[in-house]
């Protein structure tokens, strides 16, 4: 009976991972693309809004949404979370080609780590989840512990964005990453739960007016979230440099999405104290991948500064 049920399940996650993977690919070059984007109209003195690079990476951001939003629906979050760091491995890669952000050794060590750390967690991550109909991801929102969390994060939220960000965002980039980070919570449990109320939504089903509803909810969130991500996204690259803010962007959304889904989904209850320590020890290794590659980065302006001189940071 297990078996046949393991068989069942594999191939839908089979190929959410394979999705995950390329909407990881297209998803480290939307940092990168619209860096160079906002770089190029600085120079012409025009909003970047009229600058075709620009646009290409804003392209390529909402086609790895849409892949993220299959592999979502077929794979569980921990398993495509963590994927993300294939696409800081290209970014970086990208980024010395487009941007002239050159890796260096730690650089390169750093991107191998992500990958290897992402290996680790595809081994021991769980092969099932527990939450399978619209009416018992209700149950799940309404869960006093998900509500206060939730909660927690949109308080948060507001003092970032109404009183740290116009004060620090400019200065400490953990500002612009804390936002977009926290909204993870909101976009990833909605993709997730859109793909189950979905099913009951449209079924026709006696249930399928309050699926409905619960269907626009969930999109209605995802729509506010994404919208605010984008805009932080677009003000970080403003002011940093795009392998620096995605590497710590990875490692602080990974975090945020990961808590998120195991208050929800209970992602974590079919995995044993051996899968744990291994899906731990993956995401330790993903966090080390990617400080390397914030050194790498800082090293790399340190550098270009005191062979340029004083110079304006993009």
């Amino acid at each position: 009976m297990m078996t046949s049920e393991i068989r069942e399940t594999s191939p839908p996650i089979a190929a959410g991972i394979w999705i995950a993977v390329i909407s990881s690919f297209i998803n480290g070059s939307t940092f990168v693309l619209q860096k160079k984007g906002i770089l190029r109209s600085r120079k012409r003195g025009v909003s970047y809004l009229k600058d075709g690079v620009w646009w290409s990476g804003t392209l390529s951001m909402i086609v790895g949404q849409m892949g993220n939003f299959l592999a979502y629906n077929a794979a569980p979050a921990v398993v495509v979370t963590p994927l993300g760091a294939l696409g800081v491995l290209f970014g970086a890669v990208l980024a010395s080609y487009l941007l002239q952000e050159q890796l260096n050794v730690l650089g390169k060590l750093g991107c191998v780590l992500c990958c290897c750390g992402s290996v680790v967690l595809i081994i021991h991550s769980p092969e099932s989840e527990s939450v399978t109909s619209s009416l018992e991801l209700e149950e799940r929102l309404a869960d006093p512990v998900f509500v206060t969390y939730s909660l927690l994060v949109v308080l948060l939220l507001v003092v970032l964005m109404v009183w740290v960000a116009p004060a620090h965002g400019t200065s400490n980039i953990m500002v612009y990453v804390s936002i977009c980070s926290l909204l993870g919570s909101f976009t990833v449990t909605s993709t997730k739960g859109l793909g189950l109320a979905a099913q009951d939504a449209f079924s026709g089903g006696p249930s399928s007016s309050r699926a409905l509803g619960l269907f626009l909810g969930l999109l209605g969130t995802l729509s506010v979230s994404v919208l605010i991500q984008f805009t932080f996204i677009n003000k970080a690259l403003e002011h940093y440099s795009s392998n620096m803010f995605e590497a710590i962007y990875y490692v602080t959304f990974t975090s945020t999405v990961l808590t998120a889904s195991a208050i929800l989904f209970r992602e974590w209850t079919t995995v044993g104290l051996v899968d744990c320590l291994g899906m731990l020890c993956g995401l330790t290794v993903v966090a080390v991948g990617v400080l390397l590659l914030r050194i790498s980065s800082e090293a790399s302006l340190t550098w270009k500064q005191t062979a340029k001189g004083p110079d304006k940071r993009d």
